[in-house]
């Protein structure tokens, strides 16, 4: 955020708005006379222009807002394979939605975002393309899901979150296992609102590659409020054929259609709330219950899903 003065203007421009300016007024027109008889008639130049200080210093403030909205953590997480990596957690109190991202050792990009207010999880993966195998270029892959909030703090416990050493190497007090979904149809990012707003932004990439399942999708359209035809329209089916195709394990032809498998694991991230019996002074008792940390969690998703050609699945293999 800055604030300008100049000879004649006052501007509040936040850079999280593009610039955009939300009020910009000169001293000339504000202490006008046809100002000060709106103000009052009776009010003094001076406490006029204690008033423009005052408005003036509210929409610095108002400008500053967007600041406070987003909170960001750095962890140092070690993972099963004794390697250390680097998750970045966003919490956004605005659209109450978080995203975790890091590179794991191989070049993928992994992100997760968690959209509360839609009960929708997206992972995506950007995965480096095998040069030797005749892959020049990186594929990007987006996998939603329903999220279930009982797996992760909430957007606004995330936002609160700090740490005392930044340097620490952080490991999981639980693994909570891998969770398998079957997907059976590509989700129609333009028609993708219904199911999220944050999906057509963050699977820009992967247009002909977002899936969804449609177990999943029964589940979203039984929720109160939901249009069953807008989420009909955000997705469409794999080929019937895809039940029967082999695994990509299995075909030789890289060109050959066939049911691909991937799998990201999360190392590290608050899954709950620890609560604290004790002597607080809360003036509700001695043994009064109080929040005393968090639990952290790891976890593993893998998806089964249909690609056209085993070109687009060669880890798999």
């Amino acid at each position: 955020m800055q604030c300008i003065r100049n000879n004649e203007k006052f501007a509040c421009i936040s850079n999280r708005t593009n610039g955009s300016i939300f009020r910009r007024a000169t001293f000339a027109q504000i202490l006008s006379p046809s100002t000060k008889t709106n103000i009052g008639g009776k009010m003094s130049f001076f406490c006029a222009t204690k008033f423009i200080v005052s408005v003036y210093i509210v929409q610095c403030i108002l400008c500053m807002k967007p600041l406070f909205t987003e909170s960001e953590l750095l962890i140092n997480v070690q993972n099963q394979g004794g390697e250390v990596i680097q998750e970045t957690i966003t919490s956004n109190l605005d659209d109450d939605s978080i995203i975790l991202e890091f590179q794991r050792t191989d070049g993928t990009l992994i992100t997760q975002l968690l959209d509360f207010r839609n009960d929708i999880q997206v992972l995506k993966a950007l995965v480096l393309g095998e040069e030797e195998r005749g892959q020049s270029q990186y594929q990007v892959m987006c996998f939603v899901s329903r999220l279930s909030k009982n797996d992760f703090i909430s957007t606004d416990a995330m936002s609160k979150l700090r740490q005392k050493n930044p340097s620490t190497i952080r490991q999981p007090e639980e693994d909570r296992g891998r969770e398998n979904f079957t997907m059976t149809a590509w989700v129609n990012l333009r028609q993708a609102a219904p199911l999220s707003q944050h999906i057509s932004t963050l699977c820009t990439e992967a247009a002909d590659s977002t899936y969804i399942s449609d177990f999943d999708i029964r589940i979203l359209a039984s929720k109160p409020g939901a249009s069953v035809s807008k989420l009909e329209l955000a997705i469409y089916p794999f080929p019937t054929t895809q039940t029967t195709l082999s695994t990509c394990n299995a075909v030789s032809g890289l060109w050959t259609p066939c049911t691909c498998l991937l799998e990201m694991c999360i190392g590290w991230y608050p899954c709950g709330l620890k609560f604290c019996k004790g002597k607080i002074d809360t003036g509700i008792g001695n043994n009064a219950s109080y929040r005393c940390g968090i639990k952290t969690c790891r976890k593993c998703y893998q998806y089964l899903y249909y690609v056209q050609q085993k070109q687009q699945c060669l880890w798999y293999d």
